[in-house]
């Protein structure tokens, strides 16, 4: 695997130890080119970088060594774990994201992160469970990698979390009851989601939903609680 370096000003300027790498967060760079993408990523400026990036016809920079402290997670919460920069090593693909004409991920690209992802899983020895998106760990802020990123695929290489579910008991449906509300957010809460009340509704968790929608559900991401919802999330709940 060819990584090639490009380095960036900005992270933590104190190394820390490889025990504390837990996760791996991906990330869309959500911006019009690659070019503008890596100058932001580069700046001091902008106090903004990751440990590797990763362009649309498959190559891999190494941005800022992996432990050095990159600055991508931002304020995240992943169960027990807050403000996950410290544990987690970010992987930038480059796509214009949701409010630039979001595209595909290309198959190269995606090719490139399963081999970067096997490689430093089994280094770190990085769990499933712990291969996460940003809007997993920053759902009210942040959509990326988003719903055309397929997690599935990754998958099949042993890399993150899906769901095994017959289709027929996936059939749609919506629901008004409130312990339908209750049931999906306390199995999101057990599958490592924050950013919400367990018992209370809030105006915030259509951005919950969302995000799990992005992750698990990606052919319908409506904000909506409906059958296939609580049948995913049980069953990561009670698997994952």
């Amino acid at each position: 695997m060819n990584i090639i370096p490009l380095k960036s000003q900005s992270f933590s300027k104190k190394p820390r130890n490889k025990g504390k790498i837990k996760f791996l967060i991906i990330h869309y760079t959500g911006m019009q080119s690659m070019r503008a993408s890596i100058k932001r990523l580069v700046s001091l400026k902008h106090k903004v970088s990751c440990h590797y990036l990763i362009s649309r016809d498959g190559k891999i920079f190494q941005m800022v060594e992996d432990n050095q402290v990159a600055w991508h997670a931002g304020k995240s919460k992943w169960g027990t774990i807050e403000n996950l920069n410290i544990n987690s090593i970010g992987i930038e693909l480059v796509n214009n994201g949701h409010k630039f004409g979001y595209q595909k991920f290309s198959a190269r690209q995606i090719n490139a992160l399963i081999t970067l992802c096997i490689k430093l899983k089994k280094k770190y020895k990085i769990k499933n469970r712990c291969i996460l998106g940003h809007s997993d760990i920053a759902p009210l802020r942040k959509s990326d990698p988003g719903e055309k990123f397929p997690w599935l695929k990754l998958k099949k290489k042993k890399i993150g979390i899906w769901y095994s579910l017959n289709k027929k008991s996936l059939k749609f449906k919506e629901f008004k009851a409130n312990n339908v509300r209750k049931t999906f957010f306390k199995n999101l809460y057990k599958i490592g989601y924050r950013y919400f009340n367990k018992e209370k509704f809030s105006k915030t968790d259509k951005l919950i939903i969302k995000s799990f929608q992005r992750r698990f559900r990606q052919g319908k991401v409506n904000g909506k609680i409906d059958l296939e919802c609580i049948k995913i999330s049980d069953y990561l709940a009670k698997n994952h």
